[in-house]
C-alpha cells in the first residue's frame, strides 16, 4: 500500500475532478465510521421515458427544470452501489438560484414528482447528505443527459435555436 500526503495548496490547485474525488473519498470514509439512525431513502433509477414524464410535470417551475438538467452534468461516480455525487453549491450556481433553500425546494419537487411517476412514495430521484452533496444513480444521470440531447436534436431538426442560444 502506498500513501500520499497533500498539503492544502496542492489540493486547492488540483483539477476539479481530482478535488471532487478527494472530497468523495473523505466523505465516504467519514460516513462509514458514523452511526446512522434512520434508514436512507431508496434511490431509484430513472429511465429516459420517466425523465421526459418528470420534465413535463415540473415544466411550470423553470428553476426546477434548470436543476434537473444540472444533474446531467458529468461528475465522478463512486461507492457500492455507485452513485453520482454533486455538490449542492455547484448545483445552485449552475441553476442560477439565489440560495440553497431554493435549490432544496426544487430537488424536493423533483423527488415528489418522481415518486408519483413510480407510484412509490419511498422512491427517490436524488438523495442528500450532511456534507452538502446530492446523489443520483448513474442510470438516472444518463437518462437526463439523453433527454437533454433529444431536446437539442429536435430543436435543430425544427430549425429553432437551442434554449441556451436563444437567450
Amino acid at each position: 500500500m502506498t500513501g500520499i500526503v497533500l498539503d492544502a495548496q496542492q489540493i486547492q490547485n488540483a483539477p476539479a475532478p481530482v478535488r471532487l474525488w478527494l472530497e468523495q473519498q473523505i466523505s465516504a470514509l467519514l460516513a462509514a465510521s458514523s452511526v446512522t439512525g434512520a434508514p436512507s431513502p431508496r434511490l431509484a433509477a430513472c429511465t429516459e421515458a420517466q425523465a421526459a414524464n418528470l420534465l413535463n410535470r415540473i415544466r411550470q417551475v423553470p428553476s426546477a427544470v434548470e436543476v434537473l438538467f444540472g444533474l446531467a452534468h458529468p461528475e465522478i461516480s463512486y461507492g457500492d452501489p455507485p452513485v453520482v455525487t454533486f455538490r449542492l453549491l455547484d448545483l445552485q450556481r449552475r441553476a442560477g438560484l439565489e440560495n440553497i433553500t431554493r435549490l432544496l425546494e426544487c430537488l424536493d419537487l423533483i423527488n415528489q414528482a418522481f415518486a408519483e411517476i413510480c407510484e412509490d412514495p419511498a422512491a427517490r430521484f436524488c438523495d442528500f447528505d450532511a456534507a452538502g452533496h446530492c446523489s443520483v444513480l448513474p442510470t438516472t444521470q444518463g437518462s437526463i443527459a439523453a433527454l437533454w440531447k433529444a431536446i437539442i436534436a429536435a430543436e435543430r431538426r425544427s430549425g429553432a435555436l437551442p434554449i441556451a442560444a436563444a437567450e
